[in-house]
């Protein structure tokens, strides 16, 4: 069995290596419009696979105590430069503010005290990078479901935006600014939280503090650190590059079902 588990993690690293080589490869490729609209096709052709093939409100494996992992790799953005993160971080987040508006009948501002008020779930899950790698972590967060109802969503809300602190480039477009989404069946998903805790304390700011969403039936990059407001859109076509994220905008799928 270790022997299979050491050559799974092999071919997942092989083939993320892989997947690096191919998207640098291809950026000119991609540019072409007409190779864009092929792409995006069959896109939406294996997310409607994959939907019917498994059942998307089924639960993410939990684990116990025991399995927490003692190192749990802190990827991406660790310590956001951007001036408003910094403002808040060196206030201990005492005046953070949650901004959840567009498609909703009831637009809030909730601090994290409000937040850590809202019914919560806690939950040991494994977390899966796209580079290979796996952790598992115990997450404490606000449900993401019975916010979504306290707020009213409007008839044509189709997805959640992510807007986060973090700027990893500068772009002309605004594609340089961290952001994520995701549909409203991972929304109302159970195990969709937005964790405040990770094994028992604050959230650690390298793991994504204020808040960060946990949406355990997809890879790590959906989980979207740093949040500083919630979007309900009915589409995403205008916003970074239209791809729905920021390693999406980049060529990472946007659906990343697990």
């Amino acid at each position: 069995m270790t022997d299979l588990l050491h050559r799974r993690g092999w071919i997942k690293g092989v083939g993320a290596s892989l997947t690096g080589l191919w998207l640098a490869a291809c950026d000119r490729v991609n540019d072409n419009p007409k190779v864009q609209e092929t792409l995006l096709r069959a896109e939406g052709l294996n997310r409607k696979l994959h939907r019917a093939l498994i059942d998307r409100k089924a639960l993410a494996k939990e684990f116990t105590p025991a399995d927490i992992s003692k190192d749990f790799k802190a990827n991406g953005s660790i310590s956001p430069g951007d001036e408003d993160y910094r403002a808040h971080l060196k206030e201990g987040f005492a005046n953070y503010k949650l901004k959840i508006d567009g498609l909703v009948d009831h637009p809030m501002e909730l601090t994290l005290a409000e937040i850590r008020a809202l019914p919560a779930r806690t939950q040991i899950t494994r977390h899966d990078c796209v580079e290979g790698w796996s952790s598992i972590g115990k997450w404490t967060g606000a449900r993401l479901g019975p916010l979504l109802d306290k707020v009213g969503l409007k008839g044509e809300a189709r997805y959640l935006v992510f807007h986060c602190f973090d700027s990893l480039e500068e772009t002309l477009d605004g594609s340089g600014q961290y952001y994520e989404s995701i549909d409203l069946v991972d929304g109302y998903h159970p195990q969709t939280i937005l964790a405040y805790q990770m094994n028992g304390a604050t959230l650690p700011v390298a793991h994504g503090a204020p808040l960060r969403l946990r949406v355990e039936r997809q890879l790590g990059y959906k989980h979207a650190k740093y949040i500083s407001r919630i979007e309900v859109v009915s589409d995403f076509k205008d916003m970074g590059r239209g791809r729905g994220g920021y390693w999406e905008d980049r060529g990472y799928e946007w659906y990343a079902g697990i």
